[in-house]
């Protein structure tokens, strides 16, 4: 299969007994051994090969399962993944342990999530990054799959566009995980921002790594010495501003942004600054996907009387579901055109 994706506690009562004769002492009050009732609703999540801690997509997400264990009492759970052969087991645990909702991390996970939708149509799914479709690219619903997806090339084309007016050389870069939409998106996003900028101030900045179409897309989301050795390459080629988009992978470029010492790197998903805090001083902002606010709004939709819908979450600039951090530019009339349409991000 290789379509492309998509309580409360019980109070304690106790009875206070009298003695018929005013002399006789008072019985002690009886204490309930009633136990709290455990949450009524759980939600999980399994991770992609990047795992919990990535400093990324996936971290991101765990966050919002916690934030909505916190705020609206539920049940969670979660399962790691260490490859990509862990993730059709990962759900089969999270089914086995009677989750009302499984949320699983990324669009790597796409075969998987959607075996596991059509083998269990009463099970409810929710995918970041990811929907469905068949070899026609015609859109495969399932009524039981939620997508959470972002369109985080317009957030990438406000980085794009304020890399081309701060870069010394004139040359950025970028790369990617892999050659799907949930990464090319932010590479065009960024790419078209350079254009526009070399379009509406006269400049005539250069991006490595991606010309729209094809280029640096193969670089996976776990080993950080592939992220250094692209790094170092874009750096050796005159990038002073690199964009890397393959979680982990982007934090060995952060080292050898660090060890050039006159290059920054711009961050995706979180704010770097406060998830890589060690590589603060060579970041210049951040591509923000917010899918931990997505997560935790799936859930809230979920747990609602209105219950769980199959209704696909978009972020945008406009709900705030994507966005910069760090980059101190003012965006407003660029948002704007980008939030009517008359600016085209991809």
């Amino acid at each position: 299969m290789k379509n492309i994706v998509r309580m409360s506690a019980v109070a304690a009562t106790a009875a206070l007994a009298l003695a018929a004769c005013s002399a006789a002492p008072s019985a002690t009050p009886s204490a309930s051994n009633t136990a709290p009732a455990a949450p009524a609703y759980k939600a999980c999540m399994v991770s992609d090969s990047g795992g919990f801690d990535d400093k990324s997509f996936n971290q991101s997400g765990y966050e919002g399962l916690l934030k909505a264990q916190t705020d609206l009492g539920i049940a969670v759970e979660k399962a790691e993944s260490n490859d990509a052969a862990d993730y059709a087991p990962n759900i089969d645990a999270m089914i086995a342990a009677k989750c009302d909702l499984i949320i699983t991390v990324g669009f790597n996970l796409a075969d998987a999530t959607q075996a596991a939708a059509i083998a269990n149509p009463t099970q409810n799914f929710a995918i970041v990054d990811a929907s469905f479709s068949d070899a026609n690219f015609k859109p495969i619903v399932y009524a039981n799959v939620k997508s959470l997806l972002f369109a985080t090339d317009q957030a990438a084309f406000l980085a794009g566009y304020a890399a081309a007016g701060h870069t010394k050389t004139g040359k950025v870069a970028t790369f990617g995980g892999g050659n799907f939409p949930g990464v090319t998106d932010f590479m065009t996003g960024f790419l078209n921002g350079v254009k526009y900028h070399n379009t509406d101030k006269g400049t005539s900045v250069a991006v490595l790594g991606w010309d729209g179409t094809a280029g640096s897309v193969d670089a996976g989301f776990t080993d950080q010495t592939v992220g250094q050795t692209l790094g170092n390459g874009f750096i050796q080629q005159g990038a002073d501003i690199i964009l890397p988009v393959a979680g982990p992978v982007g934090l060995g470029t952060a080292q050898a942004a660090k060890a050039a010492g006159n290059v920054q790197i711009i961050g995706v998903d979180s704010d770097w600054t406060l998830t890589a805090p060690e590589y603060k001083d060579v970041v210049y902002g951040s591509v923000l996907k917010e899918i931990g606010a997505a997560v935790y709004a799936t859930i809230k939709e979920a747990v609602s009387p209105s219950g769980f819908s199959n209704t696909s979450y978009i972020g945008t600039l406009e709900n705030g579901g994507v966005g910069v951090a760090g980059i101190t530019d003012d965006f407003t009339t660029l948002k704007a055109a980008i939030i009517a349409g008359t600016i085209k991000t991809k």
